[in-house]
């Protein structure tokens, strides 16, 4: 059975294995999962990430749709982010799914 973060890995996994990232970003959603871009690779594991964003898995649909935008959510607190912000700048345009 896949999960709903698994849905959305494979469907960022083909744009981010054709780039020339490095960088890593966390999505973790609680109890819904964590979801990691790590260099070229979608992982739905837990691991060390360059940033992190702490969301719903709601906010995550939202989000990748482009129906939230990343700074109105931080500061209406539907996201909160640690580490380096620049890495999850970079792999923005990866975020089409």
């Amino acid at each position: 059975m896949t999960t709903p973060l698994q849905e959305i890995a494979d469907k960022i996994a083909p744009h981010l294995a054709a780039s020339e990232n490095e960088r890593s970003l966390k999505f973790d959603c609680g109890s819904d999962g964590i979801m990691v871009l790590d260099g070229r690779e979608v992982a739905v594991d837990d691991r060390p990430a360059d940033c992190t964003i702490r969301l719903s898995l709601e906010n995550l649909r939202k989000l990748l749709k482009g129906e939230l935008n990343p700074m109105t959510g931080v500061v209406m607190g539907k996201l909160r982010v640690s580490g380096n912000p620049a890495a999850a700048m970079e792999l923005a345009k990866y975020l089409e799914a």
